[in-house]
């Protein structure tokens, strides 16, 4: 398929600035791939379309507060550094993009919080992209308390506002645990203790994995003919006993519902010759767009994705392009809220 077919009429209008006051009242519609049906429904209302012995697959990554302010050494100069990723534990070592990226070369000393922190800049990687090295004598649990102190929610610039008080905790799932993540797994976000209660008390299973969501899946694509589009690689981890679960839903022929891209990147990265769902762990830089074959999850929550995203190339191989695409047009025409903060899609 090419770039242009995933272009529609967006206007920030549509983009969420702040999450749902309760997160399972968001906004819900509800494709049927069977009938082609839609409806539209409230996300606590999804207790209606699952049963004993289905199974919802979680991400349980966790966002750490990962855009730091700053100041260059000498000038002094005023400095953005977004941590991607750690690369190295013991030479503290880390992934970044910088801004104002011209002023930012190999061998600058950045300074943080009153000089609390202080980093190195030992490489470039892309335009904005460099790798650094913090300065920093302490252990690495007391090096990811200054950064939880000093850091800022990487809440996205498109929302053009200020990050609030309420992000450190709406920013997250409830169910996060594993700290590697700069952006949460945003279908994962409409769930409350509440409603999994009330879906654990049907006989409903959860099981987690982990993939730390990097800013890789929100690149822009950039050719026009997708075969040629290269995804950013993201670690992964698939436990044992999530894999049972899942294959035994399988056997079972009962659904399995991925709760997420990420947890549908995951999952497609790990399959069996017999399409069963094996326990890894590694990178995977899996693109999914249509037609591609899914074959472990039969079902998905997602939110509403931003035009010529992977994300809705993504969800469009699972609902099928023409059905997700007029699903697109509904949805705006009923004011639903896009992106991370936006409402939620269930496809059947």
């Amino acid at each position: 398929m090419k770039l242009s077919q995933f272009k529609f009429n967006f206007t920030d209008s549509l983009i969420a600035k702040h999450p749902a006051d309760v997160r399972h009242d968001s906004k819900l519609m509800v494709l049927h791939r069977d009938t082609q049906k839609i409806e539209h429904k409230k996300f606590h209302d999804i207790l209606n379309y699952f049963d004993d012995g289905d199974v919802f697959v979680l991400n349980n990554t966790k966002v750490f507060p990962s855009r730091l302010y700053g100041s260059k050494e000498k000038t002094g100069a005023k400095i953005e550094v977004f941590l991607l990723r750690e690369l190295n534990k013991e030479m503290k070592l880390w992934d970044v993009l910088v801004d104002p990226a011209r002023k930012i070369r190999v061998g600058n000393k950045l300074y943080f919080g009153d000089d609390t922190l202080v980093a190195e800049v030992v490489d470039n990687t892309t335009s904005r992209g460099r790798t650094i090295r913090f300065l920093f004598d302490g252990s690495e649990e007391e090096l990811w308390k200054l950064i939880e102190k000093l850091g800022e929610m990487p809440v996205p610039k498109y929302m053009n506002r200020p990050v609030e008080k309420q992000d450190k905790e709406r920013f997250q799932t409830i169910f996060a645990s594993r700290i590697g993540a700069v952006s949460p797994p945003t279908a994962g976000l409409h769930f409350t203790k509440e409603l999994m209660m009330r879906l654990e008390i049907k006989g409903i299973r959860f099981s987690e994995m982990t993939l730390h969501n990097g800013l890789g899946t929100f690149r822009p694509v950039e050719v026009e003919d997708l075969t040629k589009h290269k995804m950013d690689s993201e670690y992964y981890e698939i436990p044992a006993d999530t894999s049972q679960i899942v294959n035994r839903a399988l056997d079972n022929k009962r659904r399995v519902c991925a709760v997420g891209s990420s947890v549908m990147r995951g999952i497609e990265s790990s399959v069996s010759s017999n399409d069963r769902l094996n326990p890894s762990s590694g990178w995977t830089d899996r693109f999914m767009f249509p037609h591609y074959d899914f074959r472990i999850a039969n079902s998905l929550v997602t939110n509403f994705h931003a035009p010529e995203s992977t994300l809705l190339m993504m969800t469009a191989a699972f609902a099928g392009y023409d059905f997700l695409m007029a699903a697109y047009e509904e949805a705006m025409k009923k004011k639903y809220k896009f992106m991370a903060y936006g409402d939620a899609m269930l496809i059947l």
